[in-house]
């Protein structure tokens, strides 16, 4: 099958956009300025000019500590902007944290249920007394075009040329088992762990790819495609992990392999620096995994 991700040119043409032959060439004219004038509001500007959707107010995709009017030092992308990738980006003179997830614990890193909390107060002040600004890419990463965390984690199976046409999400694989198939990601992604439900020896060939939280209805609408195995990050386990027991116990064609919210996402994040290298080329960027927050005994 050839794949969907459309190239430069056609997608101008699909979203009408007009640009420079800077920009066309994947630099806007900001991205042109030296690092020691770009401020981190900046750099988010340009981040956010690349974005090809109208802007939602109610979009959790804000700063979540200190200011971005301070000059950019350089990046480190991440899933999730844990006290060890805080840390790191301190060692390595970033003062921009661009994380996919929240920063304090909850979707809209609301913290007034968190006041005094130690926990807390530990994060907010490392951030603070370093000047880091964490800055959460999620809403507008999934919308780039191709959606950024699909597109990373497609990168990292070496599946670019697998897309399938017909079905988004999905890919069409040489024919492989379940079981394998889970090992193969198992080993790809370097999990500690991985979790398929169904009959191992399912042979599949039309996977679909959800990486993160997706959630029970889209999971389940895309089980009902022509799909034999859906990979995901995580589910509820009453939802689409028994969907797809009773589906395998009926005698139905469907597997489901689970591999992590954070470790189906992070690849994503990885893929982010690539990406920023396009539109800010003079910035120094690195990629600080998360990691597993589980740890299998």
């Amino acid at each position: 099958m050839e794949p969907t991700t459309p190239n430069r040119r056609s997608f101008i043409k699909q979203t009408g956009i007009t640009l420079s032959a800077t920009a066309f060439l994947g630099l806007s004219p900001l991205a042109c300025q030296s690092q020691e004038e770009l401020t981190i509001q900046g750099a988010i500007d340009i981040i956010m000019a690349q974005v090809p959707v109208e802007r939602n107010p109610d979009t959790v995709d804000t700063i979540k500590s200190s200011t971005g009017d301070q000059k950019l030092t350089g990046i480190v992308t991440t899933f999730l902007a844990t006290i060890e990738v805080i840390q790191a980006a301190i060692d390595k003179n970033a003062n921009l944290i661009i994380t996919h997830e929240p920063t304090y614990y909850n979707h809209r890193d609301e913290v007034e249920w968190l006041k005094d909390d130690p926990v807390y107060e530990y994060k907010r002040k490392l951030l603070e007394e370093n000047n880091i600004v964490v800055w959460r890419f999620h809403d507008y990463w999934h919308k780039v075009q191709p959606d950024g965390i699909l597109q990373g984690f497609i990168n990292a199976l070496g599946w670019q040329g697998f897309l399938n046409t017909k079905i988004e999400n999905a890919c069409f694989i040489p024919k492989r088992t379940m079981k394998d198939l889970a090992s193969f990601l198992k080993r790809q992604l370097k999990l500690d762990r991985c979790f398929y439900i169904g009959d191992g020896d399912l042979e599949c060939s039309s996977i679909g790819l959800l990486p993160g939280s997706w959630g029970r209805d889209k999971h389940i609408e895309l089980l009902r495609k022509d799909i034999d195995v859906l990979v995901i990050g995580e589910a509820a386990e009453w939802e689409t992990v028994e969907y797809v027991r009773d589906a395998s116990l009926a005698g139905m064609k469907k597997g489901l392999i689970i591999l992590g919210h954070a470790m189906s996402e992070e690849p994503g994040m990885f893929y982010l620096v690539e990406w920023l290298s396009r539109y800010l080329p003079n910035v120094p960027t690195f990629h600080v995994p998360a990691k597993d927050p589980f740890t299998p005994v």
